[in-house]
């Protein structure tokens, strides 16, 4: 969502921060703005709605002169989209502060400022901050101080930087339920609330924990605080991905690139993980596989595309390993006082590994106790997830930029599956099956190449949907949960409205829908199912709905008037999730495009979503 960029350096920094604003567009955001220290002690900010472009033009105007500031993206949550209440925001003209998160007791803590002579010009919560801030130095005369102080009257999630006038050789910044990190550059260092904000400068990072505060001041000097305010040791940690993992390449779009790298990335999520016959149990961290053998049963939490992940798991799970197993929406899950079955495994799904809901389900889970152990999916090494959890298992997907989710929702796939395998091999040791998945998945990013080669046909295929209002998407068993991808996706980037449904309920209320105007979309592996699935396409063909499937090469489904079938290659039925995953997402690319939307970064939405 919202994006932070500060730097302290020996050069002029407006340049690295509208950088890293650029680099940061992709989370999602409706307005921009900067503020510089200059070095003889004033404070100058530029604010623009809209893009960062809308800011780079007056920058261009009216350039911001200093060696340290703050910048900012900003997702409208308090207050609509304006100017007025872009960050920067400001006490008087001589403190600034950025913030991404919320502050809930907002409201409580403007009154007693208003009441103290405070003047506010904007109708955001952080506004607050800036004066509760600027009356904590007034009493201090230190930036540091100030921001201890100041955080502890604040109830909410935020990451925190802060400029003062009076020391333009420094910034301050904080973190509690909000990302925040630091960049290590040579004799210069940098905050910001994702690494590749500055992969242009640095990459070595120092990811600040829960309740740190920190101070970036002149040569590169990095101070870290614990909750406590006693000084401490974050170890720095080198980026493991190129600067180029930002750059679309030869492709059009981000989401493109995304969905074309699934190959590669799958085969990196794999690497080393896979022995002979079995999948290796202690991948998931110290002690996991003593561990699997005591787990009896399975809670996955998690939100939007990783919730559909955790479904497709739980069907693999209870067939493969034997382990009952529940999934739940996090934003559900951490407003319920659950029963918890003995010796639960608590997984957790996320790209960002700072979803603010699966976060705070995380936190609930372990407050009110009971687990056996946590362990979290994710994409990020780093993260508050994983750091917070027993174990973890990085996905491997690389940086995606795309706010429709494409590689970091099949490697969270192959992640569980290997999950679901260690599980098997915990308690039936070497067996045929076991033996059989592992060698389809040392081949699924052959056959994942294969599904992307049928992109053409997809794009072709898409233009029957250009005119379209409303989809509808149909699967059975593993499928289901892909068809409630699929129409995720169709809806986050083309705005066609869609809906999925186990195909078996169509005849219980969604056939209603059902016209020669509404495309079904159903995909069709050859499994136990594929003749009710073909019977359930007969009832929709009855009815004058256009199908459009997407079936395995030796599926007896026959093209013919209003029945359109793409044919995948043949593949194990455990593994035909990931396959089937792809053309639906090629359709949804193609759809946007042919409509003219905004395909990396559409309306409304953000990539990592980081507020509640």
């Amino acid at each position: 969502m919202c994006g932070i960029v500060g730097a302290v350096a020996g050069r002029q920094v407006q340049n690295i921060l509208l950088e890293g604003l650029k680099r940061l567009e992709y989370r999602g955001y409706d307005s921009a703005g900067m503020s510089i220290l200059a070095e003889e002690g004033g404070l100058s900010r530029q604010r623009a709605l809209g893009k960062v472009a809308e800011l780079d033009k007056k920058l261009q105007q009216a350039p911001l002169r200093g060696r340290a500031g703050i910048a900012h993206t900003r997702w409208a949550t308090h207050g609509r989209p304006s100017e007025e209440n872009a960050h920067p925001h400001q006490s008087g003209d001589r403190l600034a502060v950025v913030h991404n998160g919320i502050i809930e007791n907002f409201e409580s803590l403007r009154r007693e400022l208003e009441g103290q002579g405070y003047t506010f010009l904007s109708e955001t919560d952080t506004e607050v901050v800036a004066h509760l801030l600027a009356r904590e130095y007034e009493q201090s005369r230190d930036l540091l101080q100030a921001l201890q102080r100041a955080v502890a009257r604040l109830e909410g999630a935020y990451a925190l930087a802060v400029a003062h006038a009076a020391q333009p050789d420094r910034i301050v910044g904080a973190r509690k339920g909000s990302p925040l990190i630091v960049g290590v550059g040579i004799e210069e260092a940098f905050l910001a609330s994702d690494p590749l904000a500055l992969l242009q400068v640095t990459d070595r990072f120092v990811y600040l924990r829960e309740g740190d505060v920190v101070q970036l001041s002149d040569g590169g000097v990095i101070e870290v605080f614990d909750d406590a305010g006693q000084p401490i040791e974050r170890g720095i940690e080198v980026f493991e991905h190129g600067d180029n993992a930002i750059s679309r390449g030869n492709y059009r779009h981000f989401m493109l690139k995304e969905i074309h790298e699934q190959a590669a990335v799958i085969a990196k999520t794999l690497e080393g993980r896979l022995g002979d016959g079995h999948v290796m149990t202690h991948i998931f961290g110290s002690g996991s596989g003593s561990l699997m053998t005591d787990v009896r049963h399975i809670q996955i939490v998690a939100c939007g595309t990783s919730y559909h992940a955790g479904m497709v798991a739980r069907y693999w799970i209870e067939k493969l390993a034997g382990i009952p197993t529940q999934v739940e929406v996090a934003s559900e899950y951490r407003y319920r006082d659950g029963v918890v079955p003995d010796n639960t495994l608590f997984v957790t799904l996320s790209q960002s590994g700072e979803t603010a809901d699966t976060l705070a389900a995380l936190r609930h889970a372990q407050s009110h106790g009971g687990y056996l152990a946590s362990l979290a999916i994710c994409n990020v090494p780093g993260s508050s997830m994983v750091r917070e959890s027993d174990l973890s298992l990085m996905t491997h997907a690389g940086p995606e930029i795309g706010v429709a989710s494409t590689k970091a929702f099949t490697t969270q796939l192959v992640s569980l599956l290997l999950l679901t395998l260690a599980l098997r091999y915990a308690r039936n040791g070497d067996d045929e099956m076991q033996a059989r998945l592992v060698g389809a998945l040392r081949q699924l990013p052959q056959l994942i190449n294969q599904g992307l080669a049928l992109d053409g046909d997809i794009e072709r295929l898409s233009s029957a949907f250009a005119e379209k209002h409303h989809a509808l998407f149909l699967g059975r068993g593993t499928m289901f949960p892909i068809a409630l991808e699929g129409a995720l996706k169709l809806k986050e980037i083309s705005y066609i409205h869609a809906e999925a449904y186990p195909a078996g309920e169509l005849k219980h209320g969604p056939l209603a829908l059902v016209d020669s105007d509404m495309p079904v979309i159903a995909v069709a592996p050859n499994d136990e199912l594929v003749e009710k699935l073909k019977s359930n396409l007969q009832e929709v063909r009855a009815r004058g709905g256009e199908l459009f499937v997407f079936a395995e090469e030796n599926v007896a489904i026959s093209e013919g008037d209003g029945v359109h079938v793409l044919r995948l290659p043949a593949v194990d039925e455990v593994i035909a999730p990931l396959l089937f995953t792809l053309p639906l997402q090629l359709l949804s690319y193609h759809v946007a495009v042919l409509k003219g939307t905004d395909v990396d970064q559409p309306r409304n939405l953000a990539k990592s979503v980081t507020v509640e």
